[in-house]
């Protein structure tokens, strides 16, 4: 196994910057996803590690080696793609053998191999069917199979389980998961899906345009966004934003927008002093968000339900201040009708405050 370093790698197709600056290490055994949405420079940075894209300026590393001019075949990577990639007149066994027989492994090595990756994966009856015959779930367990009889250095995975219907893919990646920790493998993961990312991440690059935005565990980006990007992105349902205005000084800061004020704790007034006066962007996330009994001016903010969505294991209402909409997590056993005033109390500890010029982070 091994570590993947890239340090200031940048590819530009003609005048376009696709990835930029990009500079990030890979512990050996780590599974790292980078997220974001389509166009970010995800997959065309998972290419380049897997030599697939040249790389404009920079270094990419496996261990102490540098591959930039390395062709794909000597990376010693295996990747897992969208599509599947198998070929449809072989077998699940022949598709599983190609590479070693490519390579020119003794025959008594590549059986061993594909019966081990068979097991490992549970197809082990399927292995004299062809693609055709099998589901979806089942060709993304064949074309992990062929990754893994390869015994790479490093699994990198490019949306494998976007084909995949709901149901599939929730099953799919905690397969994934598991086999990472069997195999304890270096893996890089892209996905432009926040819940894939969150649940199988060791840690996790959130990517905008070609940069990196925060590197960090599941819970460090949930909980300390470094900008609203991240904010908004990391989380389901998104966290909620609006613009207010800084009142007061000192030790006694509220925020203002319309007739709506929240009146801020001591210690976070005293992190605004250089903001006084001027307009920022408040972050809160749903379940952040109490029902309340009664309005208390500064304390809680009184709404209108407008729709209601329950989903089973909670209820999400989406209210107007009369100012801004929020979307708030009520819980499961809620009785909250649309048109309803519905006062909600909202869980100052977690509030996210960013510049609204540079949307970095402020708290």
């Amino acid at each position: 196994m091994a570590e993947v370093r890239l340090e200031k790698v940048v590819k530009k197709f003609d005048e376009i910057v696709a990835v930029d600056d990009f500079n990030l290490t890979i512990a050996d055994k780590e599974f790292v996803v980078l997220v974001g949405p389509s166009g970010c420079g995800k997959t065309t940075t998972l290419r380049m590690i897997a030599g697939l894209e040249s790389i404009t300026s920079g270094n990419v590393f496996i261990g102490d080696q540098l591959i930039n001019r390395l062709p794909a075949k000597d990376r010693n990577i295996a990747m897992v793609f969208q599509n599947y990639a198998l070929y449809p007149h072989m077998t699940v066994l022949e598709n599983m053998a190609f590479s070693l027989e490519m390579r020119k492994r003794p025959k008594n090595e590549i059986k061993q191999r594909v019966q081990e990756a068979a097991e490992i994966l549970g197809i082990q009856q399927l292995l004299s069917r062809k693609p055709k015959q099998l589901s979806g779930g089942q060709r993304q367990r064949v074309a992990v199979g062929r990754a893994i009889v390869r015994k790479p250095e490093v699994f990198l995975f490019d949306e494998p389980l976007s084909n995949l219907d709901a149901k599939l893919r929730v099953q799919t990646r905690l397969e994934l998961k598991k086999l990472h920790e069997r195999l304890a493998t270096t893996a890089v993961y892209v996905t432009h899906d926040q819940v894939e990312a969150m649940t199988m991440g060791d840690r996790i690059v959130v990517m905008r345009d070609g940069l990196i935005q925060q590197v960090g565990s599941p819970l460090d980006l949930y909980d300390t966004p470094a900008n609203k990007f991240v904010g908004g992105f990391i989380g389901s349902p998104a966290m909620n934003f609006f613009d207010a205005e800084l009142n007061g000084a000192e030790e006694m800061v509220s925020l203002q927008v319309g007739d709506v004020r929240i009146d801020l704790p001591a210690d976070k007034s005293k992190q605004l002093n250089d903001y006084k006066e001027k307009n920022i962007t408040v972050g809160i996330r749903p379940e952040d968000l109490k029902p309340a009994a009664k309005h208390v001016p500064g304390k809680t903010i009184q709404t209108t339900v407008e729709v209601v969505e329950p989903i089973g294991n909670e209820t999400y209402v989406d209210v107007n201040t009369g100012a801004f909409n929020l979307i708030a997590a009520v819980g499961r056993k809620s009785r909250i009708k649309p048109h309803s005033t519905l006062v909600l109390n909202p869980t100052l500890e977690n509030l996210h405050l960013f510049d609204t010029q540079s949307e970095k982070a402020i708290f």
